[in-house]
C-alpha cells in the first residue's frame, strides 16, 4: 500500500527499511535524538538491541502483524519518520494516532502535517471508526498545530500532569469526528 501526497509518500516498512529507522528512532551511541526531545521526552527511550530489533520487527512484518505503521517518505525516497496507530479501547473502537518525524530539517516545512491527514484519511477509509484522536503534552507546538491544521479540535486537557527538565506540562488530546473530517478534510486528500 502507498499513499502519496504533494510532499510525502506514505508507505508499508520493509525490512531493508529497518536499519535506516533504527538510526533515527534510537539516535548513535548514548545520545537522545533530537526528536525525543518533543515526543514524550518525559518517558524513558532505551535502546534496544539492534540485532533483536531487526530480527523482531522483520519477523513481524513477515507476518503482517506490523500493518499498524507506515514509513513517511519525502525527497527522493528519505524516510523521515513513522505514521502509527494503537488502540486506546478496541471495543468501543477508541483510535489513537501517532506521528514522528526524525529528521530535524524536515520540521516546520509542512511535511508533518500532510503525513498526518493522508494518515487520517487512510484510518477513517480502512477501519469502521468513528473519530480520530492524537494524545501530546502543551512542550510540543508543532503537534498540535499539525492537528490543529487538519482540522482535530481540542477534547481534553490534563493540567501539569508531565513533569520534564524541572517544570511541568498539559497533556493533550486532541481529535476529530469522522463527519469532522468528511467536512473539514484539506483540499489535498479530497
Amino acid at each position: 500500500m502507498t499513499i502519496t501526497g504533494r510532499k510525502v509518500t506514505l508507505r508499508a516498512v520493509e525490512p531493508e527499511d529497518l536499519p535506516e529507522l533504527f538510526e533515527l528512532i534510537y539516535g548513535e551511541g548514548d545520545t537522545l535524538p533530537e526528536w525525543k526531545n518533543w515526543d514524550a521526552p518525559y518517558f524513558p527511550h532505551s535502546k534496544p538491541n539492534y540485532k533483536s530489533y531487526i530480527k523482531g520487527t522483520t519477523r513481524k512484518i513477515k507476518d503482517g502483524r506490523d500493518n499498524q505503521r507506515l514509513a513517511i517518505i519525502a525527497d527522493d525516497d528519505i524516510i523521515i519518520g513513522t505514521v502509527t496507530y494503537y488502540w486506546e479501547n478496541q471495543d468501543t473502537k477508541w483510535l489513537e494516532a501517532g506521528i514522528g518525524i526524525y529528521r530535524p530539517e524536515y520540521w516546520n516545512g509542512g511535511y508533518g502535517t500532510e503525513a498526518l491527514a493522508l494518515w487520517v484519511e487512510h484510518l477513517f477509509q480502512t477501519l469502521d471508526i468513528p473519530r480520530v484522536g492524537i494524545t501530546t503534552w502543551s512542550g510540543n507546538e508543532r503537534m498540535m498545530k499539525a492537528a490543529e491544521k487538519v482540522g482535530m479540535i481540542l477534547e481534553g486537557r490534563m493540567r501539569k500532569c508531565r513533569y520534564y527538565n524541572g517544570e511541568y506540562y498539559d497533556s493533550i488530546r486532541m481529535g476529530i469526528l469522522r463527519e469532522e473530517w468528511e467536512e473539514k478534510k484539506p483540499d489535498f486528500v479530497r
